[in-house]
């Protein structure tokens, strides 16, 4: 398939957003039992603020991919069986909800409404929390699905789609609220790395078995079944026009299999064999916010090249009848 920058920056800036979301609730979560020194409203508040603005960019981002963005309000109408549909109803549901979330704790409107067993007061801000978690990773799922769902994409026709958006995001959200801990909040930084290293050992393990996986695959089609016949030597010397058209632009990347090679290994290389040495520095107790930084840019650059190659390695089945130019 022909990778859309748009959609690269939309779906790597959103899981960025979500992953920092669903980081910055687990701080909470912990410091309500005990588990994790008590942070004020603005650690929260800020954090918030960062999310929402990565979700924003992706937003704005995916307006670049549309012919008629007037009509991007469109999308939503076909959410039963649409999970385009669906991803552009929980885009906003969840970006709703953070708001909230980031304002209460801001604005320090944080009611007790109720108690649990345990005797731990339930707060507002973890009612807003919670239901922001579940629009997090509907929206993971959402977009995962988005291509998962596609039976003759097989590339992408697997549940390692969703679990790797899910890791992936997690995982680069994560390490930027590593970097917002060291500024607001170094005592969290054990707990936030830790979980840093945990995801993107996950996310690396998913992302090497799609890529496994995917090298196995063999092709169901071929030229014979593609045009009903059986002679076993078939080769197409044109398709049938003189130049490009919108299905060898659209459906194609058009780059040799080296550069494809190349970006597979450089992307391995920027989201995980950097940032992770890096991140058992600062756990080591090398607490470097430079170091921190350094380790997301890289990794978001990497994300960048893996979405690039996610989409790249697509392989339409329609190629069969498009294989050369007269």
């Amino acid at each position: 398939m022909h990778p859309a920058f748009s959609v690269i920056f939309l779906t790597t800036l959103i899981g960025v957003g979500q992953g920092f979301f669903l980081a910055l609730f687990t701080v909470e979560s912990y410091a309500a039992f005990g588990l994790l020194p008590a942070q004020d409203g603005s650690y929260y508040g800020t954090g918030s603020l960062l999310a929402l603005a990565f979700l924003i960019a992706g937003l704005i981002a995916s307006f670049f991919h549309l012919g008629r963005p007037e009509r991007a309000w469109r999308a939503a109408t076909r959410w039963r069986t649409s999970w385009l549909s669906r991803e552009v109803i929980v885009l906003p549901a969840f970006m709703a909800t953070l708001s909230l979330y980031g304002a209460a704790h801001l604005w320090d409107f944080n009611a007790d409404l109720g108690l649990l067993p345990s005797g731990v007061p339930v707060k507002l801000t973890f009612v807003l929390g919670v239901l922001a978690t579940l629009f997090a990773f509907l929206l993971f799922i959402c977009t995962g699905m988005i291509y998962a769902c596609l039976r003759f994409l097989r590339e992408w026709h697997t549940p390692l789609t969703v679990i790797n958006y899910i890791l992936l995001g997690g995982a680069s959200g994560f390490l930027l609220a590593s970097v917002h801990a060291a500024f607001s909040a170094p005592v969290l930084l054990p707990f936030l790395v830790g979980w840093t290293l945990i995801l993107l050992v996950l996310a690396f393990v998913g992302r090497v078995a799609s890529l496994i996986r995917n090298r196995r695959l063999k092709p169901k089609s071929t030229l014979q079944s593609a045009i009903g016949v059986k002679h076993p030597k078939i080769v197409q010397k044109t398709q049938g026009a003189m130049g490009g058209s919108f299905n060898t632009r659209e459906f194609f990347h058009g780059q040799p299999a080296s550069l494809l090679r190349s970006v597979r290994w450089l992307f391995l290389l920027l989201v995980f064999a950097i940032p992770a040495p890096l991140l058992l520095l600062v756990l080591s107790g090398e607490v470097s916010v430079d170091l921190l930084l350094l380790a997301f840019v890289v990794q978001y650059v990497g994300l960048l090249f893996e979405r690039w190659f996610f989409f790249a390695q697509a392989n339409h089945p329609q190629n069969l009848y498009y294989q050369s130019v007269a």
